[in-house]
């Protein structure tokens, strides 16, 4: 089966990808355990420099990879750019992990306990459309770091940069069949990463409602899984904020990637005190983004990433209720929707569920006990911001929030250099940051009696 790949920003044919059908996948698979044992063999030092090769070889394709994904996703230039950069700096982070995964002497009476990180195998990584680059980087980096080997599932709309990536690799020098990127079907082979017992992991970052699936389905073979979900994050902002500044920000805390984020604050909670204020502010903010072309290097929010998601948007928006008012979007071909600002009830759909477009809702709060208790209202806890000018009610708040990454007084909290995870129903798992290629190990425990 094939797949075809539309630009976003036009409607016009990019190419077409050929979908793997199962047996496929499982020769994939198979090749990726074969490379997995000599990669394990290698000495630390030998893959930390592959590792760093690799991150040469992105280096001197930003450009290029910056424009598929342009071309693939939608996605504005700088941001594109950036984001490639983004997967050269994540895979020269954890080339440094390898001399590191240190084992401990445990003190026993009789002999000498010691443990060693040995790493799983084979691990699956099944990535979404939204960020085809980063997040893949986030699965495959510390995976291969921790001796692993890794087969991709590329989301079916936004394949392009990802199997690049896996021409990248090869070009710099990693064994061919250790990362490998197979692009087709969930139901085939993000299915086939679940029931083939040759993978030891699978990594999967979308809906909350297919990681459940995953989830139920490696639970038959205990396999490791972590899963990376939806979204309805809050930006709490108290009266004694910088309200310019978090007017300012605010759209770019929900609108970049035209809202098409997990962890967008798609939903704004302002004091009831300064709430007509802060609208007064937020209004030209939202108007100011500038939405058009993607090639355009003065864009900041480009398309949606195809028909059938912007219709789904569309269904939460379906008149002009509850909306407070909208920036601009370029008119003809393209899968365009303005940026949204809504002011709906608190049990509205749109406050509710993860829109996943450039739609974001506005309430008042009472008091602080009543931002806390609205911020944690639902099954998701990803991420959110707080806004406050004291230092101590925001990290009171931030402990009262269920939520797995949080910044007080900036609209972004993700970093690839710290943990990473959800609470609720937004996640599984805690990845990126130092401790994150241990996540693709397994703990052996070795006793060595000495009488």
């Amino acid at each position: 089966m094939t797949h075809t790949i539309v630009n976003p920003a036009d409607e016009e044919l990019v190419t077409t990808v050929a979908g793997a059908d199962v047996e496929q996948t499982d020769a994939a698979i198979a090749a990726a355990a074969v490379a997995q044992r000599e990669w394990a063999a290698a000495a630390p030092a030998d893959r930390a420099r592959a590792l760093r090769r690799f991150a040469e070889a992105v280096d001197g394709a930003v450009e290029e990879l910056a424009a598929i994904e342009v071309r693939n996703s939608g996605h504005p230039i700088s941001q594109a750019r950036w984001e490639a950069g983004h997967v050269r700096d994540v895979l020269e982070y954890y080339s440094a992990a390898p001399e590191r995964l240190f084992g401990r002497q445990i003190p026993v009476a009789g002999g000498l306990d010691v443990t060693f990180q040995e790493p799983l195998g084979v691990v699956g990584v099944i990535t979404p459309w939204n960020f085809p680059m980063t997040i893949a980087s986030w699965g495959f980096a510390p995976a291969l770091a921790a001796g692993n080997a890794v087969v991709l599932k590329p989301a079916e709309w936004t394949p392009l940069t990802s199997l690049r990536l896996a021409e990248l690799a090869l070009e710099s020098g990693l064994p061919e069949g250790l990362f490998q990127v197979i692009p087709g079907r969930g139901s085939v082979v993000g299915e086939r990463f679940v029931t083939n017992e040759t993978v030891r992991k699978v990594v999967f970052t979308g809906s909350t409602e297919v990681g459940q699936r995953i989830m139920a389905g490696c639970a038959a073979q205990v396999k490791r899984v972590t899963l990376e979900l939806g979204g309805k994050s809050a930006n709490l902002v108290f009266a004694d904020a910088d309200l310019e500044c978090a007017a300012a920000t605010a759209p770019y805390g929900v609108f970049e990637n035209a809202g098409q984020d997990c962890c967008a604050r798609s939903r704004i909670l302002v004091e009831r005190s300064v709430y007509e204020r802060f609208m007064e502010l937020l209004e030209p903010a939202v108007q100011g983004v500038k939405v058009g072309d993607p090639r355009e290097e003065a864009t900041e929010m480009g398309p949606l990433v195809a028909a059938a998601h912007r219709e789904r948007v569309r269904e939460f928006v379906p008149d002009d209720r509850d909306v407070a008012f909208r920036g601009s979007a370029p008119e003809g071909p393209g899968f365009w929707f303005p940026p949204t600002v809504l002011t709906p009830a608190r049990d509205a759909r749109t406050a509710t569920e993860e829109i996943f477009g450039p739609v974001v809702s506005v309430f008042p709060f009472d008091d602080e006990a009543d931002a806390v208790a609205f911020a944690n209202a639902g099954r998701f806890g990803l991420s959110g911001s707080i806004w406050t000018r004291d230092i101590g009610r925001g990290i009171r708040v931030a402990r009262g929030i269920e939520s797995g990454n949080l910044s007080v007084n900036s609209h972004s909290s993700v970093r690839y250099s710290t943990p990473f995870g959800g609470f609720k129903q937004s996640g599984l798992g805690r990845e990126l940051g130092p401790d994150a290629p241990a996540a693709f190990t397994e703990t052996k425990n070795v006793f060595i009696a000495v009488d």
